[in-house]
């Protein structure tokens, strides 16, 4: 399962504040609530976080976290707030369902290669 999020700061900020939520039992933010539900450990940065995108901050970051929780949710694996998801389908372009697409066929090609 995977939490898609965005932010403008270093990721060991982000870091440190999932590891404060998880250790204070803080259910308030998807993350370290799907941690502390389903028993999980909290891992090192490096195993658990990643960097899947590279944008300026404002609205190219928004577009860029919206697909990729699109993209997620199409196959059943984030853990993003399901209210989130009813406004990114209301807020999605058709470019974002083509991605999706064309990722998949990709993966497959070079699968069957």
């Amino acid at each position: 399962m995977k939490y898609i999020g965005q932010t403008g700061r270093p990721f060991t900020v982000r870091f440190h504040e999932h590891l404060r939520d998880f250790k204070y039992g803080n259910k308030k933010y998807k993350f370290a609530q799907h941690l502390l539900e389903n028993r999980h450990p909290i891992d090192p940065m490096e195993s658990i976080m990643e960097t899947v995108h590279i944008t300026s901050k404002g609205r190219m970051m928004d577009i860029f976290e919206r697909y990729y929780i699109f993209r997620e949710t199409k196959l059943n694996s984030q853990i993003n707030d399901k209210i989130i998801i009813y406004l990114l389908k209301a807020q999605l372009n058709p470019i974002c369902h083509l991605l999706v697409l064309l990722g998949a066929q990709l993966i497959f090609y070079a699968l069957t290669r």
